[in-house]
């Protein structure tokens, strides 16, 4: 087959996959063994389709084709076989014995013999060899590792694993190039040509004839009606029959029907679309020329290129002249917000994010761990934050107590502000709504707490029915609760899903307030402010989890929702018919978890898929474009627009947001920027008199206050570019209102002959800020912990995962371990710096050793882990390794006596029974804990092992050694993949000598590496540095030991003087520094007594930890008026580095604080 034959497959096997052909795609991917796709035959072996796993693998290859492909037959066989084996299913066992395995006998016969001795075995586990043999999954699990090394090692896969790079929709483009060029070849070029076949070339009749129809006999088209027998609804001059009572419109006309239910069409029926509108032209892209390229997708050519999917069916767009479907607004694809200018980093995954309906820089965010956050995106400045806790716990209904207490983690569900922005909601995944106050700048006040569904609330939004401002939230019970937004008083609530509720949608018609809902089982339904149940009852395509939502203008409803296979839909609602008018086309098949959308401008769509961002015009069904946002978004990014369209916030993997901007947001985030700074300055700058201008927000404001004078910065709190009231003694004042309502000569409601004054040069704000200098324990919250056991320095540290003890490992071997309890006085029961824990210890009163035989434990290193749930500690201190019950302290095994000594561990984070040991004899063994087995020797270091860190996203063990190298290890095989020595600065200390320890990063791609001499940040799948700090003042001396905070946004670092250091993460710069005097005892020095060891709270992100060289732990948190660590230093201008990164990911379970 030729090259040009061979490429033309690949169209034809994109255009498929993009069209969900599921069967047919893989079909020719067989036939035409060109492309192996390893995921699609993946499934097949993990779900034991074992003929269709061999008809595949037979397009490509033959069991006597060469070694490797004998082999990859051999193990699937041998597989299949020893499931049958299993499930006692003997009978089965021989037939495959003799019809597959058989033919592997004239090859290897005593293997063959030994395979059918497993026959006479009761368990063929009896089998030395395969004693091992876990269940079924995990046997195919491990066999697929194998499979894969087998297919890319064998040479007739070459070529055949990677599929190329092509641009979306290639084959469709080609043919619309076929199409113009056909086009512009024609005598009498129409400027909107009809399209109705690509059966035969394209050529435009005269400009009064008509063009024969296409054959009727036409399986694929059918019948092309003639443009009068179409119902055009609005366009037709005749007018549209009443809508039925069972779609949108009906209930809406009638909303008090007699009946609590109106009437329902059974099945499908009430999606019914209008008769296919395929002979009526889309309205096409024509720019101005005399023979203009055209975008032919013409409703005919959609027909023939889309296929019908059950239960959706899709009413393509009507053109007819001199009239258009939805009214046209001046807005082009060039408005939409492409480009990145600004990258926040929020520190924990992003789950909603909702920009302020009137100060529209300001996003308020909600994260997977409970926390919400406010941004002004123009000075990158997080305004406010708040952690997640339970406001009232005396109010709490029992259910959420005990689901609290279950499991305290708290995720943000949806996060969004009311109309006017004064008040925000917040929806948690534990029964919990929180409403705020916002007065803005960081005023962010508590107004309501409202118990409100059992389980999870999964929706949250505001509506004014009756003219009243509510609440309203759906949640895991299966219920849509309405709360009056002033008193929290419940309203109403709405029964009737059969299953959890995912989102709600309010809105009106004229005086109609009405509800729509979608349940995680694709049921529609809608509501009025009243008990008399659901007025419709409609099938969301893909029938899981949708949301919905309508244009800014309210007159058009869209849906987006993934199905449970990962199919996307993206739908435009009819709701005079209650049917699908169009479906969007464009996703990836398989999505990445629910793909979210957004609309903008009354024209535009967007939705986050396939690592991108994509957009729809809302009257084109076919892709308008796609952007990448530079890279580092997560597979199905969260997107959000401000109400404008100038911005659009999207979520990245490696925890935080990307802004992206237009041209007038550019402009916006830049005169945001420059006021920011202006109203710092001291003194502040005489500003010249001007007349009002509209800003960038559409607000008519005076610069300089009208009195020459620019304002202050407590004067900007209640300015109308912070809030929406001003605070005037005490008197709550509205701000001044838009100017009119006539937009006329304006675009998308925004001003276009003024713009904010954008200095042509923005100062380095970085003279101003100060570093944070703490010398007092009143300057801090601060306590040393109760020890009644002779006092040895603490060698290891670490908070249990839960967040509610600390566990000291001292140099005389014995450990510590202190609890705080749940009280009047600590609620939740977490550690903090309020409350002095209890030094536990059980009821026989025994110490937790580890074994010291043989060893001085002063000179041993020691090593520390702990499981995921709390459960067990591993530890060593020169002796053997000791596996510790952490309710009795009694030991329950040891292993891998001396020598080598342990000098590290490391639970793997997706298997608790494997261990990755760093030894004294620098290298690495990965024990099996069930089996008590050495499965792995990782050689590669020079010196012992001081660090260990695991890798979800890379699937990669980082080990750092006293060597001061760096390696790293591909946890499928443990190979060695690469190996870095640490770097030093001219002039700076060598790191060669003392210990090197490793810490993921929260995105599990970041890496840092601290040294006596150095923290810096890798990328850890190059082991690429990208930023370094060494010693220097404030903070000269040598690192004793340093750690991320729970949430990657700080590193604590102790030092040997005795101070502590809080760093920003993200740029390595100091914030804030700790004298000595804050936490070690009056009349002792910091050269004598020092941090050795340090941990950071696993939930409490300014919470950490000091184990000292005296023997003494201390618990240190910030004041509460304060909240955090000082003010970083200022951003530099553009952007934040770019640093690659992936999703966030599970505890590493070492020394380490566990993440």
């Amino acid at each position: 087959m030729s090259s040009l034959s061979r490429e033309l497959v690949f169209l034809i096997l994109q255009f498929l996959d993009e069209e969900k052909f599921k069967e047919t795609v893989h079909k020719l991917e067989q036939e035409s063994g060109f492309f192996f796709n390893m995921k699609y035959f993946e499934d097949q072996v993990q779900g034991g389709e074992w003929e269709e796993v061999e008809r595949y693998l037979s397009g490509f290859t033959k069991v006597d084709d060469n070694r490797y492909s004998m082999k990859i037959f051999f193990e699937i066989r041998k597989q299949k076989y020893l499931e049958a084996l299993d499930k006692q299913d003997r009978a089965k066992a021989v037939d495959i014995l003799v019809k597959d395995l058989k033919v592997f006998s004239s090859f290897n016969e005593e293997l063959y013999k030994e395979i059918t001795q497993l026959l006479t075995l009761e368990n063929f586990r009896e089998n030395e060899q395969l004693s091992k043999y876990g269940d079924t999954k995990s046997a195919r699990n491990i066999m697929l590792l194998e499979l894969k090394k087998l297919i890319e090692a064998n040479p007739l896969f070459r070529d055949k694993l990677a599929f190329p790079s092509l641009k979306a929709s290639r084959l469709r483009t080609l043919i619309n190039q076929s199409l113009n060029w056909q086009h512009q070849l024609c005598k009498n070029p129409r400027p909107n040509p009809d399209i109705k076949t690509l059966f035969i070339d394209h050529t435009c009749g005269p400009p009064n004839g008509a063009r024969a129809p296409p054959p009727a006999n036409n399986p694929l088209v059918g019948g092309i009606p003639k443009q009068g027998a179409f119902p055009l609804g609005t366009h037709s001059p005749f007018q549209p029959a009443p809508p039925s009572a069972s779609s949108l419109a009906g209930w809406m006309a009638n909303p008090n029907p007699p009946a609590p239910h109106a009437p329902v069409a059974n099945g499908p029926a009430a999606l019914t679309a209008p008769p296919n509108s395929a002979a009526l032209l889309k309205r096409p892209r024509t720019p101005p020329s005399t023979t203009p390229t055209v975008d032919y997708q013409s409703a005919d050519s959609e027909h023939l290129m889309k296929r019908a999917r059950p239960g959706v069916q899709s009413v393509d767009e009507v053109f007819v002249p001199g009239g258009t479907s939805h009214p046209q607004n001046n807005v082009s694809p060039d408005d939409l917000p492409k480009s990145v200018a600004r990258s926040l980093n929020q520190g924990s995954c992003v789950m909603s994010m909702d920009f302020h309906p009137i100060q529209q820089s300001v996003l308020l965010v909600g994260t997977n761990v409970g926390d919400i956050g406010i941004w002004e995106v123009g000075s990158r400045e997080k305004l406010a934050q708040r952690t997640f806790k339970v406001w009232d716990i005396t109010a709490a209904s029992m259910p959420m107590q005990a689901a609290l207490v279950k499991d305290p983690a708290v995720s943000v569900n949806r996060t969004v502000w009311n109309p006017d922005g004064t008040l925000l909601g917040v929806a948690f995944s534990k029964h919990i709504v929180h409403i705020y106050a916002y007065n803005g700048g960081s005023d962010l006040r508590q107004h309501l707490e409202i118990d409100a569904h059992v389980g999870g609330v999964n929706d949250l939004a505001f509506s004014h029915p009756n003219k009243q401002l509510c609440v309203i939230t759906c949640g895991d019970d299966k219920t849509i609760k309405v709360w009056d937004a002033a008193t929290g008083r419940k309203q109403y609530t709405f029964e009737g899903h059969e299953a959890p509720v995912y989102s709600v949608c309010p809105h009106h018609k004229e005086s109609i307030q009405f509800i729509f809902s979608t349940a995680i089982d694709g049921k529609i339904k809608a509501w009025l402010y009243d008990l008399l149940g659901s007025r419709v009852d409609y099938d969301a395509p893909g029938h899981w989890c949708t949301t919905m939502a309508y244009s800014a203008d309210g007159t058009r409803l869209f849906s987006c929702g993934t199905s449970k296979d990962g199919e996307s839909y993206l739908v435009e609602w009819n709701e005079s018919e209650g049917a699908i008018k169009r479906t969007y086309s464009g996703f990836r098949k398989r999505s990445a978890g629910v793909v979210q959308f957004d609309t903008t401008r009354n024209r535009f769509l967007a939705a986050g898929d396939e690592f991108l961002i994509k957009f729809w015009d809302m009257d084109n069904t076919n892709l308008l474009t796609t952007i990448d946002a530079e890279g580092g978004l997560p597979a199905s990014p969260r997107l959000r627009f401000n109400k404008d369209g100038s911005l659009l916030a999207v979520t990245t993997s490696d925890n935080g947001i990307k802004i992206l901007a237009n041209r007038d947001g550019m402009q916006m985030l830049r005169a945001l920027e420059a006021r920011a700074y202006d109203t710092n300055r001291v003194p502040p700058e005489p500003a010249v008199s001007k007349p009002p201008v509209g800003n960038a927000l559409g607000v008519v404001s005076t610069p300089g206050g009208g009195g020459g004078e620019r304002p202050n910065s407590s004067s900007m709190a209640g300015s109308v570019m912070d809030g929406p009231t001003l605070n005037m003694g005490g008197s709550r004042v509205r701000p001044r209102e838009r100017v009119g309502n006539d937009h006329s000569g304006m675009e998308g409601g925004r001003t276009p002959e003024t713009k904010p004054r954008i200095p042509d040069e923005i100062p380095d704000r970085s003279k101003s800020w100060k570093l944070t200098e703490i010398t007092e324990q009143n300057q801090c919250r601060t306590i040393r912990l109760p020890d009644s056991l002779p006092p040895n320095k603490v060698a290891r540290l670490i908070y249990t995962n839960a967040g509610v003890a600390l566990l000291a490992l001292a140099s005389n071997a014995v450990h510590k371990l202190w609890k705080w309890q749940r009280n009047e006085r600590n609620i939740n029961g977490k550690a903090t710096a309020s409350v002095s824990p209890q030094l536990w210890q059980p009821a026989s009163g025994i110490l937790m050793t580890n074994d010291i035989s043989e060893t001085n434990p002063e000179d041993a290193v020691p090593c520390i882990a702990l499981s995921k749930n709390d459960s067990y500690v591993m530890s060593a201190s020169g002796g053997k390794v000791s596996l510790f019950n952490m309710m009795t302290f009694k030991v329950m095994t040891t292993f891998m006596p001396p020598p080598p000594a342990a000098t590290f561990l490391a639970f793997h984070p997706q298997d608790n029974n494997i261990i990755a040991i760093g030894m004294e004899d620098s290298t690495i063994q990965i024990y099996n804990v069930r089996v008590d087995e050495v499965k792995s020797k990782l050689k590669g270091h020079q010196k012992r092992i001081t660090g260990l860190a695991f890798s979800n996203t890379l699937n990669v063990l980082v080990s750092s050694g006293a060597d001061a190298q760096l390696c790293m290890w591909g946890t499928d095989g443990w190979e060695k993949r690469k190996s870095k020595f640490v770097q030093v600065q001219p002039g700076g200390r060598s790191p060669s000598m003392g210990d090197t320890r490793v810490q993921f990063h929260n995105d599990q791609v970041r890496l840092l590496v601290v040294h006596e001499s150095q923290l810096a940040v890798y990328e850890a799948a190059k082991l690429d540095r990208l930023r370094q700090w060494v010693p220097q003042n404030p903070f000269p001396a040598a690192i004793s030991n340093a750690t991320y905070s729970c949430d990657s946004q700080l590193i604590y670092a102790g030092f040997v003087d005795g101070s502590v250091g809080v760093f920003d993460a993200e740029s390595l710069r100091p914030r804030c520094r700790l004298a000595p005097s804050v936490h070690i005892p009056p009349g002792v020095s910091g050269s004598t007594v020092y941090p050795l060891v340090i941990a950071a709270h696993p939930a409490e992100p300014n919470q950490f930890a000091l184990g000292l060289s005296d023997g003494g732990v201390q618990v240190i948190e910030p004041l509460e008026s304060e909240g955090k660590w000082g003010t970083g230093p200022p951003a530099d201008n553009g952007t934040a580095s770019g640093v690659p990164s992936g999703p966030a990911s599970g505890n590493q379970g070492s020394d380490q604080t566990p993440r």
